[in-house]
């Protein structure tokens, strides 16, 4: 079964409810509850032919995950990874299934690929795969700039796609769960400035990382993604740093956001600041607009937009956090309030779950969408 997102004159949804998790030793990531996001669903991945490049790594196991939660199992699946994994066994939708080659996976003549294996694999293999009349959808940095890859939220831009667009761009994760946000408030206010302060998970950056905060927090000395320790500490490094003194992750922030909003006049300040957390990123976020608004109505036309949770009562200490954003679809904003200090600017506060919505779900949304609208 296929998952059918709603479009954005859908009904508001209710809020979601979020199960917590013990504080007292490193979580682990909880299995995702029935998600609001999906709530129909349809069969056209389930008559398909659908490769998953990286399958072994962070994000691809989580696109497994998605499509599994969410019944959609493709007529054959064909799982990719680097060749030294060739060969070796995975289980999916409780069937055993043995890693391809990009050559063995070609040969077998996918419909779709979705790519979860970094950029210098995405910009070898994406061209021969779309070559061979497969339609890619990838979660790298490789192609989300060029002009002729569309970039897409399906929530946002969608209606873009073609049957010409053989290469799709998923966005960067803390651009997805912003730009989820901004573009209704676009929409009615016209934004003119943001400044942005991410919260970012170690699961951004892959396994590597998590097993370091991991052997960290269990006291056992191992490999090092970051330069410093990364348990009960933080630090102000996101990507590498650019000769503008920004960090290759910020500037994808403020480079992909005029993209998806196709709106370059919006000024865009970012910083990215690596947490020891594994459920989500956070952000922190400012916003100034041409027009006034009122609060209740930036509250209600957000909990109209579809995917968007509002966690946003004060009194009872709710809010946004990635110990509930953990496993879940949704992107969650709360402390939204007013910025006293300049007109016509706002301030809140946005989490998601990287692996999911930022990545593997926004993926699958993708595939569904072209499936759906006979794009393939």
């Amino acid at each position: 079964m296929l998952i059918t997102f709603p479009l954005a004159h859908s009904p508001t949804r209710p809020l979601a409810h979020s199960p917590t998790r013990p504080l007292a030793h490193l979580p682990t990531r909880p299995p995702a509850h029935p998600s609001t996001f999906f709530p129909t669903f349809a069969q056209n991945l389930t008559q398909m032919k659908l490769a998953i490049v990286g399958a072994t790594g962070l994000v691809g196991r989580e696109i497994l995950k998605v499509l599994d939660e969410h019944k959609i199992y493709p007529e054959t699946f064909i799982p990719v990874a680097s060749a030294r994994s060739a060969g070796l066994p995975l289980t999916f939708n409780h069937h055993r299934y043995f890693i391809h080659t990009h050559e063995q996976a070609i040969a077998a003549k996918p419909e779709m690929a979705i790519f979860s294996a970094g950029a210098a694999t995405s910009r070898e293999w994406a061209p021969r795969y779309a070559a061979a009349g497969v339609t890619v959808i990838d979660n790298s940095s490789a192609w989300r700039m060029n002009p002729e890859i569309p970039l897409i939220v399906p929530e946002i831009n969608a209606a873009v796609l073609t049957r010409n667009h053989k290469i799709i761009a998923n966005p960067n994760c803390s651009t997805i769960q912003l730009v989820l946000v901004l573009a209704p408030l676009h929409a009615a206010y016209r934004i003119k400035r943001i400044v942005a302060s991410t919260y970012q998970s170690v699961t951004g950056t892959g396994a590597k990382a998590v097993k370091q905060l991991e052997n960290e927090r269990n006291g056992i000395v191992g490999e090092m993604a970051y330069p410093y320790p990364i348990d009960l500490n933080l630090f102000p490094h996101g990507g590498e740093f650019l000769d503008n003194g920004y960090t290759s992750e910020e500037m994808k922030l403020v480079h992909e956001t005029h993209k998806i909003l196709n709106d370059n006049s919006i000024r865009i300040t970012a910083t990215i600041v690596r947490v020891p957390v594994l459920g989500g990123h956070s952000e922190a976020i400012n916003l100034e607009f041409e027009r006034d608004f009122i609060i209740d109505d930036i509250t209600k036309l957000l909990s109209n937009t579809p995917g968007i949770v509002i966690h946003d009562d004060i009194k009872n200490n709710i809010y946004p956090m990635p110990l509930h954003a953990a496993g879940k679809d949704e992107v969650f904003v709360g402390r939204i309030r007013r910025d006293e200090s300049q007109p016509n600017s706002l301030n809140l506060f946005i989490v998601a779950d990287n692996l999911r919505k930022g990545a593997a779900t926004n993926a699958v949304q993708i595939a569904e969408y072209l499936t759906t609208n006979n794009l393939i």
